[in-house]
C-alpha cells in the first residue's frame, strides 16, 4: 500500500528512509547517472533511471516494516476553478516560477509515475509513505549534485536542528481555496493521496 506522508511524519525513528533525487536520462555513459539516491545510513549513490528504479524496488520487496520513500519531484498537481493548470504555493518565490506542469519539473514527475508504476507491479508487502522534496531553488550557476541533494535531503530528516528547511502539509499547497489539488498519480488509477513536502 502506498500512502501519503504528513508534515508531522518527517521524523527518523528506526531510519527506514529512502532518498530520490530523481533524474530521467537516456544516456548510457556516466551522463546518464542523475539519480542521486540514499537508503537509510547507506552512502549515497549516483545511478541512473533504472539502476534507481531497481535499487528501489528490490528494497521494498524485501522490507516488511513501513518505508519513507522521498522523492524530489512534483508527487501532486493542481488545477484552478476552470480546470487549467495553475501553480502550487511552493512554485513561486522572488519572482520566479517553478511550475509543476512546465520544464524540469514536468519531466521528474513522469520519471516518478515511472517509478511508481514499477513499484505497484512489484506488490510490495510493506507500506510505503510517500513524501515530497522540493530543491528547485538553487542559484543560477550551481551544478546540480545528485548524490550531494539526496544526502542533504537524508539530514534535514535526520538532524532537522542542523540543517533548515520547511515542511508544508498537504492543505497548504493550495494559492487559491477553489484550487483543485490531488495525486499526481491518480491518472495512473494510483491516488495515493497528497503528499507534505520537505523544501531545502
Amino acid at each position: 500500500m502506498i500512502e501519503a506522508g504528513t508534515e508531522k511524519q518527517f521524523v527518523w525513528g528506526g531510519g527506514n528512509w529512502i532518498f530520490l533525487d530523481i533524474g530521467f536520462s537516456g544516456a548510457k555513459d556516466a551522463r546518464g547517472r542523475t539519480c542521486g539516491l540514499v537508503i537509510g545510513d547507506a552512502e549515497p549513490g549516483l545511478l541512473n533511471f533504472a539502476e534507481a528504479k531497481k535499487r528501489i524496488v528490490d528494497y521494498l520487496v524485501g522490507s516488511r516494516a513501513l518505508v519513507n520513500l522521498v522523492i524530489e519531484a512534483p508527487l501532486s498537481v493542481c488545477f484552478n476553478a476552470e480546470g487549467l493548470p495553475t501553480g502550487r504555493s511552493i512554485e513561486t518565490r522572488d519572482g520566479k516560477n517553478r511550475f509543476w506542469y512546465v520544464g524540469a519539473g514536468c519531466s521528474m514527475m513522469v520519471a516518478s509515475m515511472y517509478l511508481l508504476s514499477a513499484i505497484l507491479e512489484a506488490l510490495p508487502r510493506s507500506t510505503i509513505r510517500l513524501f515530497e522534496a522540493f530543491i528547485s531553488y538553487k542559484d543560477a550557476d550551481a551544478k546540480s549534485d545528485h548524490k550531494r541533494e539526496a544526502k542533504t535531503l537524508r539530514d534535514a530528516v535526520r538532524s532537522p536542528g542542523q540543517f533548515p528547511c520547511r515542511k508544508f502539509a498537504a492543505h497548504e499547497l493550495k494559492t487559491r481555496t477553489d484550487d483543485d489539488l490531488f495525486s499526481a498519480f491518480r491518472v495512473l488509477g494510483a491516488d495515493c493521496g497528497v503528499p507534505a513536502v520537505i523544501m531545502l
